[in-house]
């Protein structure tokens, strides 16, 4: 006999990324800031890691079938109100995931690549399967290395440079494309945190102020499942974009305070609830 449930207003969020036993990316930073955000997190594993804050030292991809079987279990019982995709490590196992796109809302692809530290987190083979997921997605939020390998190009070196190559991703079928342009160095750049959001035909500069610190792990996780626990909740992409940015320059703000590592260390997910509870 089935059990009926009145319709509930939580906001319900998954999570498809890798594991990281320090916390500070993959899906524990992904669920971090989605309970965070007031999002019920939820996680499909596709990889295990071995990893700290100082790097990676290995990597155990998670059998394409077992993959299918969390998502089939999951889905059958819950369908997420929006849902983050993360480290894909395989090309199996990126297109197997794209199989269930069509069936999902509000869906945010980071295209994981290479780590903070600098770890390479993405076989050769698996980039094409990135690329035709990006035409699938509803947004795509790579950081300037990884929008330049989607693109075959270097790294921009310029504001000019990131803003046209994030219009190259939205020509070559993403829907929406949010170019992070956090490690970015060009001139008259070093007093902001610029990312290039775009929609259509529309262009943003979106400008955060850059905290100078080294505890940066986790940042692009915790930015994509920001606006994934953010979207249902707000009218637009572009509102929840914002409101995600805010949030990551401030736990980034607060990441010094938690003390956690000896290389990058995390971002601060939970610096409102900590400061409220003393």
């Amino acid at each position: 006999m089935s059990h009926s449930r009145p319709r509930s207003t939580t906001i319900a969020a998954l999570t498809i990324a890798g594991s990281d036993p320090s916390g500070g990316a993959g899906i524990q930073a992904d669920l971090k800031a989605m309970s965070a955000l007031g999002a019920y997190g939820m996680s499909v594993i596709t990889a295990l890691t071995a990893q700290s804050t100082c790097g990676v030292t290995g990597v155990h991809v998670v059998p394409v079938d077992f993959v299918r079987l969390q998502l089939d279990t999951l889905l059958d019982d819950i369908v997420p109100d929006a849902t983050k995709i993360g480290m894909l490590a395989t090309a199996e196992l990126a297109d197997a995931v794209g199989e269930y796109l069509p069936g999902l809302t509000h869906t945010v692809l980071d295209p994981v690549m290479v780590a903070t530290s600098g770890d390479r987190l993405l076989d050769e083979e698996a980039i094409g399967a990135v690329r035709r997921l990006c035409a699938t997605v509803d947004l795509i939020t790579p950081n300037l290395h990884e929008a330049a390998v989607l693109l075959n190009e270097e790294p921009a070196v310029s504001l000019d440079d990131l803003r046209s190559q994030a219009q190259r991703l939205r020509d070559l079928g993403a829907q929406r494309v949010l170019v992070k342009g956090g490690h970015l160095t060009g001139a008259g750049e070093a007093g902001d945190a610029v990312d290039v959001y775009v929609d259509g035909d529309v262009v943003r500069l979106l400008r955060g102020r850059r905290v100078a610190t080294g505890n940066t792990h986790g940042t692009g996780c915790t930015l994509s499942s920001a606006i994934t626990s953010l979207r249902p909740r707000r009218a637009t992409w572009l509102e929840a974009v914002r409101g995600a940015k805010t949030y990551l320059t401030r736990a980034i703000a607060h990441a010094d305070t938690l003390g956690i590592g000896h290389g990058h260390g995390p971002v601060h997910h939970f610096y409102r609830a900590w400061s409220q509870s003393g």
